[in-house]
């Protein structure tokens, strides 16, 4: 903004030093100083507020783009799981329709021709033998 060179600066101390006197040059130069460090800490503030909120919106836009994001997501996930039922519902009554005639169950559902009762299907297997570790047992 400003190009204040060493030579700039001697010519204001000289202005200075003709103006106000050796006497009133410290205290001026104490008071200009004061003056200085106040604005570069109100300019500091400022700039730290602006920082802070810029990330603010910052982090809001993030927030906003991620729940637009987690919002597609879910659409695409329901409409896909939709589709997958409606897949598996399809095959489900290709499945019956194919296997018997949807008359021949009384609930509607069709079954094997082949398909013997739970009991014919397992008669063939038998429980395996007990082990005895002689944990019953007292230990003397």
């Amino acid at each position: 903004m400003f190009d204040l060179g060493f030579t700039e600066l001697l010519l204001v101390a000289v202005v200075a030093l003709v103006v106000l006197g050796p006497e009133r040059l410290p205290k001026a130069a104490r008071f200009a100083g004061l003056w200085v460090r106040r604005a570069r800490a109100q300019w500091n503030w400022v700039k730290g507020e602006l920082e802070r909120e810029l990330a603010a919106e910052e982090l809001k836009r993030s927030l906003q783009d991620s729940r637009d994001a987690l919002q597609d997501l879910d659409g695409s996930l329901r409409a896909t799981g939709d589709e997958a039922r409606r897949e598996f519902e399809m095959l489900r009554e290709r499945t019956r329709d194919a296997v018997l005639p949807a008359a021949a169950h009384p609930h509607g559902t069709a079954l094997p021709a082949h398909a013997d009762s739970d009991a014919d299907n397992h008669a063939d297997v038998t429980p395996a033998p007990a082990v005895d570790d002689g944990a019953d047992e007292p230990r003397a």
